[in-house]
Parts: structure tokens; C-alpha cells; sequence
């Protein structure tokens, strides 16, 4: 991670919120894509100068009250709060006492999480560490992933068949767009330590500048939920929109659930899992 995280986590947020998100004007003469810093800092109750000393890192010590406003001047959800209190403890040294911090990442799958993939068939479902390791899955998962080459390794992973695998870049007809999106979940949902480290020199030694400057590129927040196209050998383009649960019971684990998002899409996938027609209805809007 960068020695600045804290700095590149405020900043893209800020960068990614518009004023009226916040009850601010929106104003013609705007030279950010989001709020000013002086608008931020306003909201939080800080100085402009000390909030420049945070976003350039050169303040390693806020108080748990000004981390406290940003996140409330910011509108950060429960999963992004998380996220910058890791950012915070990386620049004390603290990152040991993060949740998952520095142990192996979980694969326990608890009974109730295997009943739930259970009730949510067909609908494609995965269950995520904090690596993007698959550790289970709904066989209607199964049959949308496995002809894409992602569940041929023994212990599959998102991120390291997205950037490593040639059928990968067939499989995402928006592929540039998709790998920003899951980078940049990696770098929020996950601690710096050993086990996200060595996947990190893994993928930098074996996807080269694609996954090495995504990384290296200042944090952004995952896209907002849109159609993710996927296109798959034997149903052809399906449109997919992602709901993810992030399961705060099971520590660093969540599930990804993929909805169809138009009709052709549904009827594709009823036909891919062999289920009744309109077993999977389009998400509207």
C-alpha cells in the first residue's frame, strides 16, 4: 500500500462525491469532478490546511473526532468507514489490530452461509474473501463462470483471472473498466499485510503494467452499480448488475449476487441453468 493511504483514500472520495450529494450548489466554474477541498473541509468542521496536510500525508495522526467528521461530511457507507480506519491504522502501525489483519484469509464457509447460497439458486451467487478468493459458490454460479476458465485453478480468484488469464479479456467486452473496479475493491476491502502483499508482487510479476500501475494509480471508489457486460460461450452477452453483501460475521468474507438486468438476460441465463422460464427476472431501472 502506499505510504500515503490515508491522503489517496480522502482525496478520491472527495473527488467522487458531488455537492449536491451533500446540499451544496453545484455552481458553473468547477475545476473538480467533486468537492472542493475548501468545501470538504467546511463540512467537516477542519481547517482547509489541515485537511491539505491529510490528503498530502503529511499529518500522520488525526483524532478519531476529525475521522469521525469526514466520514459523516463524506456520506460514507458502513464498508468505506472500514476501509478508512484501515487507511488510518496503516500510519500508526497499527494494522495488526484490524480485523483479518496479518491472518490467512478466511475459506470457512459457516452452515448458514451454504443454506443461504442454497435458497438463492438459480440466481448466480459467490461467496469472496478479502483476496477475491471463491470459496463457494450457487450452481448457477457454476454455470455462468466455469465455461469462462474461472473455476479451472484449484483455488480460484477473481483478480488473478481477470488480470492473468487471456480468456478474460474475451470474456469482459469492457474489460479496462471492469479490472479498475475490482482494483480498486481490492485496495478498499482489504489490509496491507503478508498475504495481500505477496498477491500483489504476484500480479505485478505476472500481469505486468495492466495490474501494476492500476495499483500504483491513486484510489478511487468502486463504480456506482451499472450493467456489467459478460460475454459467455454458450448464452452470448448477458448484462449483469451486481449486488454485493459484505457479511461482517464472517470477517473479511462477501457474497456477490449477479441479477439480470434486462430480459434477454434472464431468459439466457433460465436456459443456462435449466430452470423454468422466468425463474430469473430482470432487475428494472
Amino acid at each position: 500500500m502506499s505510504d500515503n493511504e490515508l491522503g489517496l483514500f480522502l482525496r478520491a472520495r472527495r473527488e467522487s462525491v458531488t455537492p449536491a450529494e451533500v446540499g451544496l450548489p453545484d455552481g458553473s466554474r468547477r475545476r473538480t469532478p467533486g468537492l472542493r477541498r475548501s468545501e470538504l473541509a467546511t463540512l467537516a468542521g477542519i481547517s482547509v490546511e489541515y485537511l491539505a496536510r491529510l490528503e498530502q500525508g503529511r499529518d500522520h495522526n488525526p483524532s478519531p473526532q476529525v475521522i469521525t467528521a469526514l466520514a459523516d461530511a463524506l456520506r460514507l457507507t458502513a464498508d468505506e468507514r472500514f476501509a478508512l480506519m484501515h487507511a488510518v491504522k496503516s500510519l500508526s502501525g497499527t494494522r495488526k489490530l484490524c480485523p483479518g489483519a496479518g491472518l490467512p484469509p478466511n475459506r470457512t464457509v459457516r452452515p448458514t452461509l451454504r443454506a443461504l447460497l442454497d435458497r438463492l439458486e438459480p440466481t448466480p451467487a459467490v461467496l469472496l474473501n478479502r483476496l477475491t478468493d471463491v470459496i463457494a459458490f450457487t450452481s448457477g454460479y457454476e454455470q455462468l463462470a466455469r465455461p469462462l476458465g474461472l473455476l479451472d485453478p484449484a483455488a480460484p480468484n477473481l483478480v488473478r483471472f481477470l488480470f492473468t488469464d487471456p480468456r478474460a479479456r474475451t470474456a469482459h467486452p469492457d474489460w479496462a473498466r471492469d479490472a479498475d473496479d475490482l482494483v480498486a475493491r481490492l485496495k478498499t476491502g482489504s489490509v496491507s499485510d503478508d498475504h495481500l502483499d505477496d498477491l500483489v508482487a504476484e500480479l505485478t510479476l505476472t500481469a505486468g503494467a495492466p495490474f501494476a500501475e492500476r495499483w500504483a494509480a491513486t484510489l478511487r471508489m468502486p463504480a456506482s452499480p451499472a450493467a456489467r457486460r459478460l460475454l459467455h460461450p454458450g448464452a452470448g452477452e448477458l448484462r449483469l448488475l451486481d449486488e454485493t453483501l459484505e457479511l461482517p460475521g464472517a470477517e473479511d468474507q462477501r457474497l456477490v449476487v449477479h441479477l439480470p438486468a434486462d430480459e434477454a438476460t434472464a431468459a439466457a441465463l433460465d436456459k443456462l441453468t435449466g430452470r423454468r422460464p422466468g425463474a430469473l427476472r430482470a432487475v428494472a431501472g
